[in-house]
This record gives structure tokens, C-alpha cells and sequence, in this order.
């Protein structure tokens, strides 16, 4: 990266920033009035002056000399030590290489929000008790007259010092810590950061492994980097390779990350861990804490204070000095992908982070990504295989339901109807998925043919019956529900086909008797909600369980033994090359929540299409053939994972101007590097969401060979684009893209 050029000048210490601007370059400033040399360190931030604006920037280096003339004066250093160590601004910078992103936007990316907002990192500094030497030497029952000093000696004595925090969060308060400094066998020390206190749960013992996950285990060696592929059936036991692999980290002194996706990180995977190591420190990393929360969680990790860090995307920019592994679960899930801002892929990631560390990462999924599949099928990654469900589960007896000529009742086959009211006669649950939220996806009028389209967006609004309005899934843009058509004044009104809502009132009044529970995005807003939705179906009573791809995976249920999929055939015709890998992986996870416990499990899938290839490959032979044969097509037609691919991506209020900016790309481009068969250029052409919150998408899709060249053209195009876009237009490098939406 480099700086705006102009006259060199010396200075006697320059700070080298990067700032979160969407220029990928350095900028340099003087240090704040009275600060030396001796107080600056790669990793600090501090507030600069940026046009009218004052933002945070982080130090990547101190220099002596600079291409500019003049130079600002920083504002205020924010931190008196590094919050990023060595080790992770070199993962950042090569991040921001691949990804060809903005080294300052990346650094925001890898801050909590209030980090990056300019809180200063010792605001969430602790005082800690640890044991004296006298404190040490006695044993765990030496205190046992007083019950409430003896639990505090014994945690200290397994833990070696605990946080006020956490000891408050225990009901071992000031004066049972006071008891023991008294006696001169504790003492309060200044200290880092504590992750949030986990909810107390009682310590769970380790179940007894079978010998696929031995081997799988024993696979695995600490110290050295390795990547592996754990590729499990649903229900195989894959947490408890994860769960015994941090152990083995944890027992020589390293900290574990978990990576999961955001619908994954329930408090029921926190319980489970938290129940395992009751003596460890854990820090969560995800959207659903408080700013404050997530900053201290940050701050534990990167001090090494938190053992194990469970989080999802953003968390494998966290700074780990003690990081002895990395664990991906459902590798192949598409939220590991950000879409927006710096696109950079998580789970692509870890493996780079496992190899700069020297440790081993492992991802694991039921149906992996053909990505990774790829990798493991030619050997660069380890191929280790769960083939059987754990303890007495069977797989689930899968059946096809035809719906084309079926007289269907708001979607549901009559088969499918009598199964599940012979499920829930029996005392079990039964579990009905539809990828749909809302009452109804659409809305017309049946007189002149009027469709309830999004004013900003290319799609159509959903209605909302409950909240009594339509709504845009895309922008949020949100309308009163209508009643009367405003082309032709008709109330003749109707909505068209069925979501969540919709099929909740159905099945509410077919099966008066038994409890329906609606699990989506609009019934799980609120922190908690989701766990207290479940309960029921944790405590095993009989139910109805209804919901989109949150209840797809994660989840055990074993009274669960009935699975009905609605709509089976959303990845068969799609635009995007994705679609059938997204629906095959979709579709396992969603059966694999049938029979996980001793009962038996049945799934119904219904399609208007039984006969579809893919669909006959997937249901009969599984998900391992189906990926296979997805394989095969990508080689024949030059696509990911056989070929490396980017989007050059543009948006505009005017789409005549993205289009230009992309031709002239095109054009920039093809003369630096020609279309060849080692490298082809497709576009500029719409999004398939072609229009969203009133701008129009266009991208241009590069593939090849090999991906130097690639990244090689890109690393100009990104110069070059700086100095042409249009101001009023965004433009985006997708490396590795996931989306062409």
C-alpha cells in the first residue's frame, strides 16, 4: 500500500495509518504533541483528522520520512498498547491483499463497535484475586468451616486467579474475597480484560466416542498446521470431536477458537461447552450482545485472558496470542461470506490463520462446501469421515411426495397432512420447513392482474398479516396491507402462495390440540427468543415445529421423527450456478433433524418435480454422490472450485452509469490481459436482484486458471478504478464470490 506522493519531508517519527476509507493506501501523520518514539507501537490507535471528520485509525508503522510535504498532527492516542499483535496485522494485511480491500476498512471490520468508535481499551480493564504463595500450598478442603471461602480457595486453586466480575456473577462477593486477604492467602492485582460471565450450568461429563471419532481425533495433531475436512452425517457427533480437540488445547495452555454461522450460536451451544469447562473462560463473539459486552469479549481474547472463543464471522479477525486450533462447524454455510463492505470469507480464512500460526483447523460439516470437498478429494486438505449416526440414531427413511397434480391445502399434500397427525397422536413432534417468512410472498389483484412490487427494490412485497403490513425482505421498506387495488379501485384482493405466518394459522386450526411453533427471523428478533421457543420441544412434549433454514441445523430434538419439506424445489431452475449445491445442502440438513434420538425418523419431501435428476441422485444416494456429480459439471464448464472467480461489482440510482463503469473495466482489463482459455471475461450483466433500496446492480465476472493471474489483475483494476468511478456510483472486488444477487 502506498501514500499520496508529493515532496518528501523528514520528520523525526511519522505515523503510518491505516484509516477506514475506502482508498487502499497508508496515510501519514505526526504523532500527537508529547509523544516519542519509545511510546508508539505497531497495533495502537488513534483519533486523526480526516477532511471535516475525526476517525480512528490504526498504526501499521513508524517511519522518518514521507512523500507529502505537510502533514497533520494525529488527535489523541487512544491506547497506550497494541491491540493488534504482530502476528494479526500481518493475517489483516494479507486479507486485505487477497480480498483487495481497503487495509483501513478491514482493520474496522476486525474491531468490535466500540473499539471502533474510539473506546479506549483499558476502560474494560479488571481487578483480579489470585492466591498467594500461603494461598497455593494448602489443599482444596482447608477452609472447609466456611463453606463460601472454601468455594472461593478451590476456584482459585483450579483457575489460579478469577475476575471481580466473574466472582460477583458467583455470589462470591467483597467480603468472602476480603476473608481470604485477611488471612493472607489472596490479593486484588490490577489486570486485562474478562469475558462477560457465562450462564452458570452444571459440569457435563464426556460421553464415550466411537471409533470413527477416535480416529478422527487422533487425526488431528496440535503444533503443527494441518486442514482437515470432518465430513459427518447429521446427528454423528461432530461437536464431540470439536469439544475433545479443544481439550487437548486447553490442557497444554492454548486458547480454541470455534467458528460457527450466526443461526448456530444459540444459548444452547454456549450451555454445552460452558458445561464442559467449567473451569475455562469463554468469550462469545456475535451480533446478539451488547456493544459493551462483545468489546470486553474482544478484549479477553486478544489478551489471552479467554480460553476458547466461540464466534461467527467477524471473529476470525480476532487477535489469539495463544491459539493452538481453529474449528469451523457447518463449514459450507453462506454466512460465512460477507456480502457487503470487505468480502472476505471466513472459513477461507481460518485456513490462512491456522497456516500462519502453525496449528491445525478443522472443518466440519454434514454437507460440506464443493469447495472444500474439492480440496479434501485432491489431497489438500485431510478427508476424515463420521459415516454413522451416534449412539442407537438411524438414518431417516426418506419419501418423495408428487404435488403437481395433487389438490393441495395452503401447500400441503393430503399425505403429508396425515403423517403429521399421526406423528403427533402418537406423542411425538413433527417439523414442517418453508424457506418462506411472512403470510404470503406476493400480493395481486385478481380483476386487472396488479402485483404489490417493492418501489425500491426488483422484488415483491411480502405480506405480513400479523403486523398488518407489506414488506420488502431486500430493504426493509415496509407499507400498510392493502385492501383495495390502487390500478383499478377493486377489492377483489388475493395472496399469493404461502410463508410461515400463513401455514401457522393452517396448521394452528388442522391440529387444535397441539402446540405450533413458528421459528423465523421475525419471531426470534429478540435476544433469548429462540431458545424460549424451543423449550417445549427440548422438554419433549408433543408439538408442531414450523420454520424457514433456522431450524435447519444446530438443532437436537430427538422426539423430533417426522421432518415434512413443502417446497423441494427452489435449487432446480435457478440462474445461479449455487443453487443446486445450496438446495441439496439446505435439504440433508433439514432431514437430518428427523429420528435423532431413539424413535425412528421419516421425512417427506414434496416436489412438482419427483423425477429430477438431481433430486432422484440426492434423495437415493445421499449428499456425498450428489456433491460428486455437482463436481463433475463444474470441471466440464470451468467453474469454482476448478477455476478461481471474481465479480467487479458496480450499483447506481442510474444504471447506464454502472454499465459504463464495467464496460470501460472490461476494456481496462482486456488490454492488460486478453481473454484466453486460461482467463474469460463475462458482462457487464444484472445482478439477479437487479435492482435493491433504489440502486441498479451490475457485475462483471473474471474467472481463471490460475489464481495469481487473477489477483495480479485485480490488484491494478483496483488502481485504476480509484481514479475513474463516477462519485455517485459503489464499486466492489468479489473474490471468491458466493452471490451473484
Amino acid at each position: 500500500m502506498g501514500v499520496e506522493s508529493g515532496q518528501k519531508r523528514e520528520h523525526p517519527v511519522i505515523l503510518r495509518l491505516a484509516v477506514p476509507v475506502p482508498l487502499r493506501r497508508l496515510f501519514d501523520y505526526l504523532p500527537p504533541a508529547g509523544l516519542t518514539a519509545d511510546d508508539l507501537h505497531p497495533g495502537q490507535r488513534f483519533w486523526v483528522p480526516f477532511g471535516n471528520r475525526s476517525l480512528v485509525a490504526v498504526l501499521v508503522d513508524v517511519v522518518s520520512e514521507s512523500p507529502l510535504a505537510e502533514l497533520k498532527p494525529a488527535l489523541e492516542q487512544i491506547d497506550s498498547l497494541s491491540v493488534f499483535d504482530d502476528r494479526s496485522r500481518g493475517f489483516l494485511q494479507w486479507a486485505a491483499d487477497y480480498y483487495q480491500a481497503p487495509l483501513g476498512e478491514l482493520y474496522a471490520a476486525a474491531l468490535p463497535v466500540a473499539l471502533r468508535k474510539g473506546k479506549p481499551a483499558d476502560h474494560w480493564a479488571e481487578q483480579w484475586l489470585e492466591l498467594t504463595t500461603e494461598g497455593k500450598g494448602l489443599p482444596e478442603t482447608a477452609l472447609a468451616r466456611a463453606k463460601k471461602q472454601q468455594e472461593l480457595l478451590q476456584l482459585l486453586l483450579r483457575s489460579g486467579r478469577q475476575s471481580r466480575t466473574v466472582l460477583n456473577a458467583r455470589g462470591l462477593n467483597t467480603t468472602v474475597c476480603k476473608a481470604l486477604i485477611e488471612r493472607g492467602l489472596a490479593r486484588w492485582e490490577s489486570g486485562p480484560t474478562a469475558p462477560p460471565p457465562m450462564e452458570e450450568v452444571a459440569p457435563r461429563p464426556a460421553p464415550e466416542l466411537n471409533d470413527e471419532q477416535r480416529e478422527a481425533i487422533d487425526a488431528v495433531s496440535l503444533g503443527n498446521f494441518s486442514a482437515s475436512l470432518l465430513e459427518g452425517t447429521t446427528g454423528s457427533g461432530k461437536t464431540e470431536v470439536y469439544l475433545r480437540l479443544m481439550e487437548r488445547a486447553l490442557a497444554e495452555g492454548q486458547q480454541a477458537l470455534l467458528l460457527v454461522p450466526e443461526i448456530g450460536l444459540t444459548p444452547q451451544t454456549l450451555r454445552r461447552i460452558a458445561a464442559r469447562f467449567p473451569d475455562h473462560r469463554i468469550a462469545a463473539l456475535h451480533s446478539g450482545l451488547a456493544d459493551g459486552e462483545r468489546a470486553r469479549a474482544w478484549l479477553s481474547a486478544a489478551s489471552g485472558v479467554a480460553d476458547i472463543v466461540i464466534g461467527t464471522r467477524s471473529a476470525i479477525f480476532t487477535p489469539l496470542p495463544r491459539l493452538g486450533v481453529i474449528l469451523v462447524d457447518e463449514e459450507h454455510d453462506g454466512s460465512f461470506k460477507q456480502q457487503d463492505g470487505v468480502r472476505y470469507s471466513a472459513r477461507d480464512l481460518s485456513v490462512v490463520l491456522a497456516r500462519n500460526a502453525g496449528v491445525p483447523v478443522l472443518l466440519g460439516s454434514a454437507t460440506p462446501s464443493l469447495e472444500s470437498l474439492h480440496n479434501a478429494l485432491s489431497g489438500r486438505y485431510q478427508h476424515l469421515r463420521l459415516r454413522h449416526r451416534a449412539g442407537n440414531a438411524r438414518p431417516p427413511q426418506i419419501s418423495l411426495v408428487p404435488t403437481l397434480h395433487q389438490p393441495l391445502q395452503e401447500g400441503f399434500a393430503p399425505q403429508s397432512l396425515r403423517h403429521i397427525g399421526d406423528t403427533l397422536a402418537r406423542g411425538e413432534q413433527a417439523l414442517v420447513f418453508i424457506n418462506r417468512r411472512g403470510y404470503a410472498p406476493a400480493l395481486t389483484c385478481d380483476d386487472c392482474g396488479w402485483l404489490a412490487d417493492c418501489p425500491h427494490c426488483s422484488s415483491k412485497l411480502t405480506l405480513h398479516r400479523r403486523q398488518r403490513h407489506l414488506r420488502c425482505h431486500h430493504c426493509d421498506y415496509r407499507q400498510p396491507e392493502v385492501h383495495r387495488c390502487p390500478q383499478c379501485h377493486s377489492r377483489n384482493i388475493n395472496a399469493l402462495g404461502t410463508g410461515t405466518e400463513r401455514s401457522e394459522d393452517f396448521l394452528a386450526h388442522t391440529f387444535s390440540d397441539f402446540p405450533v411453533i413458528r421459528v423465523d427471523r421475525d419471531t426470534t428478533a429478540s435476544k433469548q427468543a429462540l431458545d424460549r421457543l424451543l423449550e417445549p420441544a427440548r422438554n419433549g412434549e408433543p408439538c408442531l415445529l414450523l420454520g424457514t433454514q433456522m431450524l435447519a441445523k444446530g438443532h437436537h430434538l430427538p422426539k423430533v421423527t417426522l421432518v415434512v419439506i413443502q417446497d423441494a424445489d427452489g435449487g432446480l431452475f435457478s440462474a445461479d450456478f449455487r443453487a443446486p449445491e445450496r438446495m441439496g445442502q439446505l435439504l440433508e440438513q433439514v432431514a437430518g433433524r428427523a429420528g435423532r434420538g431413539d424413535l425412528p425418523g421419516h421425512v417427506l419431501v414434496q416436489s412438482r418435480y419427483p423425477e429430477h435428476p438431481l433430486l432422484q441422485l440426492l434423495l437415493n444416494k445421499g449428499y456425498g454422490p450428489f456433491a460428486r456429480q455437482l463436481l463433475e459439471e463444474r470441471e466440464l464448464t470451468g467453474l469454482p472450485p476448478y477455476r478461481a472467480m471474481a465479480l467487479v461489482r458496480a450499483e447506481c440510482e442510474e444504471p447506464r452509469w454502472a454499465e459504463e463503469f464495467l464496460n470501460n473495466a472490461r476494456n481496462y482489463l482486456q488490454a492488460l490481459a486478453p481473454p484466453s482459455p486460461q482467463l474469460q471475461y463475462l458482462g457487464p450483466v444484472p445482478a439477479l436482484l437487479e435492482r435493491k433500496s433504489g440502486r441498479f446492480r451490475f457485475y462483471l465476472q473474471i474467472t481463471a486458471e490460475k489464481r495469481g493471474l487473477l489477483q495480479g489483475l485485480l490488484a491494478r483494476f483496483t488502481h485504476w478504478a480509484e481514479s475513474n468511478k463516477n462519485r455517485r456510483l459503489r464499486w466492489a472486488v468479489d473474490m471468491d464470490a458466493q452471490e451473484l444477487s
